[in-house]
């Protein structure tokens, strides 16, 4: 017998959640139930220290990838859950999908996606990779990451990382630490440090991540996957890996 589907989480009860220092998770994608998650130990990504390596600042500057912000956000969430290598089953449940399907309709989660064109011509774009996360005041809690190709997480992550240093967010939340994570400059701390650090991130950033997005890739062009307009030998991964390298 299947259990019945329970409602979404409430919006104000997830923003409620993340400003305390907690998030939800669940067993695996068919529990309807879901628990409440505190971290002895909190991941961050302290944004002055993002490890941009050689190799990564050439993927982002010869913009392999088209990049978005918002371009498919349940289909990211969707894309994170889906089984990995030892990883059969996944935390992210129906009910947490509908959750924050509901929690970015309200403007307070977001996506970054990286596309490639078409192996065929007149074919639509192929979602590569991406991030999402929950973001309020000058936070955002990273969720998850997925990649159907090398370098495509690694990429969001480094764009997601500049739109906040463009919009004078504060902090990166990353949850639980990982190898992955720590090569890329991510840092653990106690549970009540990242509370303080939750206090000192309160306030408005100077701009939406939307809004930091459009300054690096100067508008978006008509079309299901936005493309970039381009100026003569100029291009957003040029400009990305330019602000990264260069003191916030």
């Amino acid at each position: 017998m299947h259990s019945p589907l329970r409602s979404a989480i409430p919006v104000e009860t997830l923003l409620l959640a993340y400003r305390s220092g907690i998030f939800p998770m669940a067993d695996k994608r068919e529990d309807p139930d879901i628990f409440w998650v505190e971290p002895r130990e909190r991941a961050i990504l302290p944004l002055h220290l993002f490890h941009l390596s050689k190799s990564l600042r050439k993927v982002v500057r010869a913009d392999r990838f088209v990049v978005t912000l918002d371009g498919a956000f349940e289909e990211v969430v969707k894309a994170c859950a889906e089984p990995r290598p030892g990883h059969p089953e996944t935390w992210i449940s129906d009910r947490i999908l509908r959750s924050y399907v509901a929690l970015h309709e309200a403007g307070h989660a977001h996506s970054i996606e990286c596309w490639r064109a078409s192996d065929q011509a007149d074919g639509p774009p192929v979602l590569m990779g991406g991030l999402y996360g929950v973001c309020f005041e000058r936070v955002f809690c990273g969720e998850s990451m997925f990649s159907r190709t090398d370098n495509a997480s690694k990429v969001a992550l480094a764009w997601l990382v500049a739109l906040m240093r463009r919009a004078r967010y504060q902090l990166l939340d990353c949850q639980f630490m990982t190898d992955h994570l720590a090569s890329l400059g991510a840092i653990e701390m106690p549970q009540r440090m990242y509370l303080q650090a939750l206090e000192r991130a309160r306030g408005r950033p100077r701009m939406s991540l939307m809004e930091a997005y459009k300054a690096f890739t100067r508008e978006a062009v008509a079309g299901s996957v936005p493309g970039v307009q381009l100026l003569p030998d100029d291009s957003p991964g040029k400009r990305i890996a330019q602000s990264l390298t260069q003191t916030s």
